[in-house]
């Protein structure tokens, strides 16, 4: 098996992946040629960042907006607790909410941070009702509407 670090990734495995983040749909032999090699030399580099998870996944993005939720909502949640059980029933369970783009664990005054898609208010009135107040061992739901994205970055640099 061989294992790939940041540090001992070559300048065409950067470019390979810079390239990939900016459209994943790119062909292998497009994609050999704009970094100077062969189709199988660039197919095996590739399969390589796919098999040590450099390359978690392939995906396509979706603008809120032409879908009908344009809004997005940052609710800040605290637990009645933080023991192990506690953390892994929320977990689980928000997982379940399909509005919910994404969860971190924080450190700080509240115990998780979420970003909700949602086409408007009472939108997020029905998440917050139905869905939000009745994850497990919530004590606390801040929310907060965002009014408009500056930055919106799908590439990580490298």
């Amino acid at each position: 098996m061989i294992i790939i670090l940041i540090n001992m990734m070559d300048k065409t495995d950067k470019l390979i992946l810079n390239l990939l983040q900016k459209d994943g749909r790119l062909s292998n032999s497009e994609l050999a040629k704009q970094v100077n090699l062969s189709e199988s030399a660039c197919l095996r580099r590739v399969k390589i960042l796919s098999d040590e998870g450099v390359i978690e996944r392939y995906a396509m993005i979706v603008n809120q907006k032409k879908v009908g939720k344009p809004g997005n909502v940052f609710i800040e949640i605290t637990l009645e607790s933080q023991q192990q059980g506690d953390l892994a029933a929320f977990e689980q369970a928000v997982r379940d909410v399909p509005e919910v783009m994404e969860c971190y664990l924080m450190t700080g005054d509240y115990d998780y941070l979420l970003r909700v898609v949602v086409a408007d208010t009472p939108d997020y009135e029905r998440i917050h009702h139905d869905y939000l107040t009745r994850l497990p061992k919530v004590a606390r739901v801040r929310s907060s509407i965002a009014l408009r994205a500056i930055a919106k970055r799908t590439t990580v640099p490298i």
